[in-house]
């Protein structure tokens, strides 16, 4: 790896938002690849993060600001990426599930799938079932991601999954679900095909679902 790329994915682990967009156009100056950068500076930055974060050596805070620096410098190569005609490697829907407001583990999950080359559509908070159904007949995602901080809204999980089988969409997307209070038995009960139990997982778990999809 070029030391330019190195230097990139050290300063985005640092959250340094302003060096990374720095570096990331020095980088396409020298005539770097606008994919290379995203995959061997941005991404590999990253993932860095997302495995420290899954080994609890950082926490929320660090990985916001690495996504901050992230953001920063994949906003350079966009119109690049475009001109390239590099494509995401899938979509998903993401949202927190109806009576839910908290949005954290939601916004992490968003940063992990983007790190990871998955374009994300997010939904918010507060989400009913019909909003789910409704945005996949528009957006057409591979994977749909529901999200539950509290115990008393786990079971709506069940009713987004229902709700795509009675629109006849069930069979067309993977579901899965995350948050404090879910675990293996809730995606059993759910009838949802995968159980996340952190953003960085959930991130790996839809790269290896997605490449069996498309196998």
């Amino acid at each position: 790896m070029s030391d330019i790329l190195l230097k990139i994915s050290e300063e985005l682990q640092n959250g340094k938002a302003k060096i990374v967009k720095q570096l990331v156009e020095d980088a396409l100056t020298e005539g770097i690849s606008a994919q290379d950068i995203l995959n061997n500076g941005l991404m590999a930055g990253l993932d860095i993060i997302a495995v420290k974060f899954k080994n609890n050596e950082v926490y929320v805070p660090e990985v916001l600001v690495a996504a901050r620096a992230m953001n920063m410098g994949t906003s350079v190569l966009k119109p690049h990426l475009t001109e390239s005609g590099a494509k995401p490697i899938g979509k998903a829907l993401l949202g927190t599930v109806r009576g839910d407001l908290h949005d954290i583990g939601k916004n992490l999950v968003k940063i992990m799938f983007e790190g990871k080359g998955i374009e994300v559509i997010d939904l918010g908070v507060d989400v009913p079932p019909e909003e789910f159904v409704r945005a996949q007949k528009e957006h057409n995602a591979d994977i749909i991601a529901l999200s539950a901080l509290l115990t008393t809204t786990m079971e709506e999980m069940k009713v987004v999954v229902d709700a795509f089988t009675e629109a006849g969409l069930r069979d067309d997307v993977i579901i899965m679900i995350g948050g404090a209070p879910v675990n293996e038995g809730t995606r059993e009960s759910s009838g949802a095909d995968i159980y996340a139990e952190d953003a960085a997982t959930g991130a790996e778990l839809a790269m290896s679902a997605l490449g069996a999809r498309k196998g």
